[in-house]
């Protein structure tokens, strides 16, 4: 797994436990849609944290609370 295949599990899991489509995300964090498309499709590889800060607020939570995640927190990522 990747750095940015565990940010896209991570998203896809919030949106789908949240209702929300990833487009909807996009309007929440007042990000536009191109960048969360490159994000969810793999083409973003390391995100800035200003984008993953605008994600969090979007979702209505902090940062710390996104990348608290069992994949984030246990795997040795293949692009370290």
């Amino acid at each position: 797994m990747t750095y940015s295949d565990a940010i896209i599990q991570r998203l896809t899991g919030l949106c789908t436990e949240k209702n929300i489509t990833i487009n909807k995300l996009a309007t929440l964090s007042g990000i536009t849609q191109s960048t969360v498309d490159n994000l969810m499709k793999g083409k973003t590889k390391n995100p800035k944290l200003k984008t993953l800060h605008k994600l969090a607020v979007g979702l209505n939570m902090t940062v710390s609370e996104l990348l608290d995640f069992p994949e984030m927190n246990e795997t040795v990522f293949e692009d370290e």
